[in-house]
């Protein structure tokens, strides 16, 4: 449990320190008017933001490059619901594209590359045996990178519906959390430039919510790592009672 705790706390630390530095900077350089500006310019486009952002999203997931900054420019840009709806959409077509490429025309080169992975090669005796359960789970585990997840499953037997369904809830809670972060964020930026005065409960609400999401979040991470590994360690059991009762009936002839 302490890789998830250093994980989790590693995320923590790093978007406290980007809220820290983002006001320290304020002070000597107009960081709210960039952002602002960014945000009306994005805006701008219209309809053609609403298609350009999850397709953006969606290629940076393909060549595994980091996407939270996206994630919660979702939100930011959009709002909390918006946002979700376009990062989620983004992230279903990012999931169908790198499951199709490891399952067809890249199938031996991700083979190779893949095979190196600790992580992935842990995870890979059970995912035969509870294919929807260890997809959903390795979703919400902090430690799984879920870009990359797409392409070791399309190296296995799970059918491309399936994957697609449990993939793609496994993913609703941290992509809503991401947004959540860039709405606040964008409610932030209102406070700053003086264009929105809220009362001491709504602060209240937006930081309740924020800490709920993410507990719950830490807490499905917790139930997931402790599947995983039930998961692993029953496999491993039959494994060894397998090759047991190979050994006895060899011993038997």
């Amino acid at each position: 449990m302490s890789k998830i705790r250093r994980a989790i706390c590693y995320q923590i630390g790093a978007l406290v320190l980007a809220i820290a530095l983002a006001i320290a900077l304020s002070r000597f350089v107009p960081i709210v008017n960039f952002i602002e500006a960014l945000q009306q310019r994005v805006m701008s486009w219209g309809a053609w933001a609403a298609i350009g952002y999850p397709l953006l999203f969606a290629l940076c997931n393909i060549l595994l490059l980091p996407g939270g900054i996206l994630a919660v420019g979702g939100g930011f840009f959009f709002g909390l619901w918006w946002g979700f709806l376009i990062v989620f959409t983004g992230n279903v077509v990012a999931t169908a594209i790198s499951f199709a490429l490891s399952r067809s025309i890249a199938r031996r080169w991700f083979q190779r590359k893949l095979s190196g992975n600790p992580t992935l090669r842990a995870l890979g005796p059970v995912v035969e045996r509870e294919s929807w359960k260890i997809i959903l789970l390795s979703q919400l585990h902090p430690l799984f990178p879920t870009s990359l997840l797409n392409y070791f499953y399309g190296l296995t037997r799970i059918r491309f519906g399936s994957y697609m369904l449990w993939a793609s809830i496994g993913r609703v809670p941290g992509i809503f959390l991401y947004a959540y972060v860039g709405t606040l964020g964008q409610f932030a930026v209102r406070i700053m430039r003086g264009k929105s005065y809220p009362r001491m409960i709504e602060y209240w609400i937006w930081g309740g919510a924020f800490v709920t999401t993410a507990l719950l979040l830490v807490v499905l991470g917790r139930v997931a790592y402790r599947a995983i590994q039930a998961s692993q360690t029953s496999a491993r059991l039959t494994g060894a009672t397998r090759e047991d009762g190979m050994q006895e009936r060899v011993i038997l002839r």
